[in-house]
């Protein structure tokens, strides 16, 4: 019996597996290919959500209504919804109109209507709040008359008011008077630069001193000397013998004595940040300084009250010494030297007296920094023209087998051309402008043609005229 009952079991349950896997086969054959509209036997969606998707289905059919705001949920307890912009009017284009829309806010500074959505008188809100007496900033002059005073960039013009001056300007823009600067100090530096640069093309101090004036900010006026002097620092002897002369037409108005002293302080105050952008910055503001007060703009009393306690006093001691000279009023009225734009008569003068220096004393390296000044290399012709020239006079009128003059005058030139002080082109030029006047020289100097020759042979052979003799 128990062999028995064992094969019984095992055959029903061999039975029960048979009829699973046929129950499972006709599932995949239901739902791969069979048609199976009700969805009996595979729970492809739940009850809800089929649902849901035929009264969507059926709810497309129905016809809208005119004034039905289309927002519907996608699923039940979710967020998720599915807007349409409400139509103002159907029997228009359907278009949204924003003119209903709620702008909200309104608030300082925004524009209101008068208790009508359709109204077209509109209002703005009122920005002028009640002044608080217990506000630490509130002052009793500001809610007597708002319009006595405007802010200013400067700290004094508080003190200015309060003491009792009257207003330094007027601010038409804002109807209301001013106290203090008109400008704030960084706007009036960068006024000054272009008034100054523009004063470096035309120069035109009196329209400088109009443009200081119309800014009507004295509080400033001691950085016009700082900037005026950085920028001829920058340039050539031309723009710093300019920025000396409108210090002096800037004094005594609109520039007081203590507003260039304060000038003149605050820039040797800042000389370390400049010798780092420019090496002989000391030397050339010594030379401003000494000039300001050769032209009377600056008080010698200013040189003896630093006392050497200030980071610019080497600066002084400069100025110190070149007003200590032998005639250092001349001097220092050249300090420039000539290539600051003077005449061109003063330009030959100052020719004349180096190279007579030279012929005193042979020293090269002089005489090479001294025409270095000149700051005229397309001059530099007339330089040759008068060497010679100079020499020949020297030798005087009977010429001998050897000039020591000559040889000298040779030894410059053949210097500056190594150097690249003088271009063989303005030597040749040079020469060429003697063989136009040597008829005339022959009057002073009857030896001239000769020397003339000895000098063109010594520049060849020194190496520093390369034109063919005869056509010199």
């Amino acid at each position: 019996m128990y062999h028995h009952s064992n094969r019984v079991r095992s055959g029903r349950s061999s039975r029960a597996l048979k009829s699973s896997k046929l129950v499972n086969a006709s599932s995949d054959k239901l739902v791969g290919k069979v048609h199976n509209p009700s969805g009996q036997g595979v729970a492809a969606f739940s009850s809800k959500k089929k649902t849901t998707n035929t009264d969507k289905s059926s709810s497309t059919h129905q016809p809208q209504k005119q004034n039905d705001h289309e927002t519907r949920k996608i699923e039940e307890g979710s967020a998720r919804r599915n807007i349409t912009r409400k139509k103002t009017d159907s029997s228009t284009t359907g278009h949204y109109d924003s003119r209903n829309k709620k702008h909200g806010g309104a608030g300082k500074g925004k524009w209101v209507g008068g208790g009508n959505k359709h109204s077209d008188h509109l209002t703005l809100l009122d920005d002028e709040l009640p002044l608080d007496e217990n506000d630490p900033l509130y002052v009793a002059e500001e809610d007597a008359d708002p319009s006595s005073y405007v802010l200013s960039s400067h700290e004094t013009a508080d003190e200015l008011r309060i003491s009792g001056a009257g207003p330094s300007a007027y601010d038409a823009d804002n109807d209301k008077a001013v106290y203090g600067p008109m400008l704030t100090c960084a706007e009036f530096k960068i006024r000054v630069s272009d008034a100054v640069r523009e004063y470096f093309d035309s120069s035109d101090a009196d329209e400088v001193v109009r443009c200081i004036d119309e800014m009507k900010c004295r509080e400033y006026h001691p950085e016009v000397v700082k900037r005026a002097i950085s920028l001829g620092l920058d340039a050539g002897p031309r723009e710093r013998e300019l920025i000396s002369r409108l210090l002096a037409c800037l004094h005594p108005n609109p520039l007081s004595d203590d507003c260039l002293e304060l000038g003149f302080e605050v820039l040797l105050d800042s000389m370390d940040d400049l010798v780092i952008d420019i090496p002989d910055a000391k030397a050339m503001v010594g030379s401003f300084l000494a000039r300001a007060v050769v032209d009377e703009v600056v008080a010698p009393a200013f040189l003896s009250n630093r006392n050497n306690s200030h980071p610019g006093d080497c600066v002084v001691e400069k100025a110190v010494q070149l007003l200590s000279r032998e005639h250092c009023t001349a001097r220092l009225e050249k300090v420039w030297g000539p290539g600051d734009g003077r005449p061109v008569s003063e330009l030959k003068s100052a020719m004349d007296q180096l190279l007579k220096e030279y012929l005193l004393s042979r020293e090269l390296d002089e005489a090479a920094s001294c025409v270095r000044e000149l700051k005229a290399k397309h001059f530099h012709h007339e330089l040759v023209k008068r060497g010679v020239k100079i020499a020949m006079e020297e030798d005087g009128r009977d010429h001998a087998s050897k000039s020591s003059s000559l040889d000298a005058m040779a030894a410059l030139f053949k210097f500056l051309v190594q150097n690249s002080i003088v271009s063989e082109f303005q030597v040749a030029k040079g020469v060429q402008r003697l063989e136009k006047i040597l008829p005339d020289l022959k009057l002073d100097v009857p030896a001239a043609p000769s020397m003339l020759d000895e000098f063109e042979t010594l520049a060849r052979e020194q190496g520093f005229l390369h034109i063919p003799s005869g056509k010199a």
